[in-house]
Parts: structure tokens; sequence; C-alpha cells
């Protein structure tokens, strides 16, 4: 199995690493704190043991003087034993306590205060297509999605397949998150149809037969338990009537597809467009969560429905970011993005297509999208003009 090097650099000071199953979070930590105290909830003994006493965190950690490390994986399974965790960073041990987790849901239920700011809150994503250099292929992208439990099986759709039924049946029904699985079956399903698109709740609701509010909540587990995200709409200094509804993303392509039905009125050039939009917002979103600088995520679209796919505002700079799943482009296609600039000139223009040619048009610059993914890094600039 090849290991690929992560952008993500963890603090110095103690950390939760948040992040869906299948992206690494062991692995990574494995690699980078090789000598740490580690406790693996995921293991029923010491999920047992844990449960039953959480205090004894202290003798173990107290034990291991030469342990600096101390890692707690899974730690939502065991929201008690953060209080202890707490008291142990405030005997100024000279300790690092590292606490992953897929979800940090069942912590706000149960009302812990993730440490009250003594520890950082990170996530970590599927792979950006710049970790993985010549390993990266965009079709397979975009049919299989980049979590690293999948890039590197040999048999990727039954791995995706199983991984929706594993959140399904693992962290929805055993966590106790939902009353009635059929119902968010369902809602997964119709909520798919609004990925990479504006979020319209009551029409998700219509869809699906289910309440409004049943569905708010639904899309809140997804996000808790970082499956999916929303991006606002731009709105500052704003010169025209705007949307008011959020945009909608799935974390990964390949999920996304999964969840996504197939049939004879689907057009594959739409499913296409759409698992390609959301490729590029899940390397925009990591490379943010990865940076030092840390800038505002969004979209725009105006009442009479002219759309800019991602705003990317920061003290630095503002892009903004249009994405068509095209070998060919023309003038037209760059209308929005001239549109916006109007109203912003200060803005660099970027059109991400399928193409193979570097292009301007009338300001606006037209890259070949793989182009694109594979030199987006952290802490470097969104893209050099």
């Amino acid at each position: 199995m090849t290991y690929f090097k992560r952008f993500f650099q963890a603090p110095q000071q103690s950390f939760f690493l948040f992040g869906p199953r299948g992206t690494g979070k062991s692995t990574l930590i494995k690699n980078q704190f090789e000598n740490g105290l580690w406790i693996d909830l995921l293991k029923p003994d010491q999920l047992r043991m844990y449960s039953a006493h959480p205090e004894r965190l202290f003798e173990l950690v107290r034990g291991n003087p030469d342990k600096r490390c101390v890692i707690i994986d899974e730690v939502q399974k065991i929201p008690s034993l953060l209080p202890v965790v707490h008291a142990l960073i405030e005997e100024k041990l000279n300790k690092l306590f590292i606490l992953t987790g897929s979800s940090s849901r069942k912590l706000k239920q149960t009302g812990a205060d993730l440490l009250a700011g003594r520890a950082l809150k990170c996530t970590l994503h599927p792979f950006m297509a710049a970790e993985l250099q010549d390993s990266f292929s965009l079709e397979s992208s975009l049919q299989n999605g980049l979590l690293p439990l999948v890039v590197e099986s040999q048999s990727k759709q039954e791995v995706l397949q199983a991984y929706v039924g594993l959140y399904l049946q693992e962290e929805i029904q055993s966590e106790g998150l939902v009353r009635n699985l059929e119902s968010f079956s369902r809602f997964l399903e119709g909520i798919s149809f609004s990925h990479s698109s504006e979020l319209n709740v009551t029409n998700v609701a219509r869809e699906c037969e289910v309440k409004r509010k049943t569905v708010e909540n639904y899309i809140n587990i997804l996000e808790d338990l970082l499956l999916a995200f929303r991006l606002p709409v731009f709105t500052k200094r704003a010169q025209r009537a705007l949307a008011s509804h959020p945009k909608f993303y799935f974390f990964d392509s390949g999920i996304f597809r999964t969840l996504r039905p197939k049939g004879p009125f689907d057009k594959p050039e739409e499913i296409d467009g759409a698992a390609l939009e959301g490729l590029v917002a899940q390397h925009i979103v990591a490379w943010n969560d990865y940076g030092r600088t840390k800038y505002e995520i969004g979209y725009w679209r105006t009442r009479t429905g002219t759309e800019v796919d991602f705003v990317i505002y920061g003290p630095d700079a503002i892009w903004a970011i249009e994405v068509k799943n095209s070998t060919k482009i023309n003038q037209s296609d760059c209308k929005s993005l001239q549109t916006f600039i109007k109203d912003y000139p200060m803005a660099k223009a970027l059109l991400l297509y399928r193409g193979s040619e570097k292009l301007l048009i009338n300001d606006v610059l037209c890259i070949p999208v793989e182009a694109f993914l594979k030199q987006l890094i952290p802490n470097h600039p969104l893209f050099t003009f």
C-alpha cells in the first residue's frame, strides 16, 4: 500500500482531528506520532473499560511520563473522557493530546465543551490531487471520489456501496440519530439531486415525503458527520438582487455518485457536471482548511439566474470561479464571470473546463480543471495569474 504524504500539518498544541471515516485520520496520526500513547475506542475492550472508568485515563497518562503524545481515537464514543483530558491539560504536564473523531454531534449533544478552547479543532479531508501527484486521475476521481479508503482499494465501487451502508448502520442507526431509517435513506437519495445546486429545503421535503423540519435536521446530521457542507451566497457590497438559498455539496464526489439514483430520465452529462463541480468544491474547502490564511467561500447568484460557482474572499484577494463540464468553451461561457467582475473589478476570474488549452477570454482566464486541481496546495495562492 502506497503512503501519500498529506498536506495537513498538526498544530503544536492539543487538537481534535475530525473527519469522516476513511479519510485516513488514524494512518496520518500513526505516521506523524508513531511513539504516542494510543487509546483506540474502536476496540471493544478499551471501549468497555473507559466507558465504565473514564478516570483510568489519569492513571495511564501519569504512569507513562516518557510519552508526551496521547492519542484517543474515535473520542466521540466516550464523551465523558473529555473532562479528564481537560483536567490533565490543566495540570501542565507538557502533554500533547490528539483526539480523533468522525463526528462532533454526540459530543455537542452531551454538553461536552470541546475542552473550552484548550484544543484546536481541525478537519481531515479526502485526498487532494496534489497529494496524489502523478497518481491522480480526474476520471477516476469523478467516478470514485478521493477517499483514501477507496483510492487504495481494488474494488472501488464495492467499497463505496459498503461505505454508505456503514454510515447508515453504524453512525446513524447505532447512535440513534434518526428514528426512521427508511425516511433517512429516502432523504439521502432525494438530497443527492441537490448536490452542486441551490438548496431548497421545502422542495427536498416534498420529494422525500417528510416534514421540512425533519429535512433540516437530516441536513444538520450530515454536516455534523462531515458528510456534507453548504456554501452561502456571497453578498458583500451587493449591487444586484441575489438568491437567498445556500448551495449544497456532499464531501466527496464518489459518495455523491453512489447515492445519486440513475434512470432513463437522468442525463449522464448532468450527473458528470455536478460531480465535477463538487470535486472542485471539496478541493477548495480542503485548501482553505489546511492553510494558515482563512478565506470566506461562497457562490454568487442573481435573482435573474446569473451564477458564479465559487467566490473565494480573503484579506489579500477575491477569486471568482466557474466550472464547465465541457472540452470546448467560447465567449458565452464567460458571461457570468464578466458580470461578476463588472460589480467587483478587483476580482480575478477563472473558468475551469475539461479541455487542454489555457486561454484568456475578455479578462477571464480559462484553464484545464485537472491542471488547476494539481497545483492547488495549501498556503500557496489559489492560482498564480
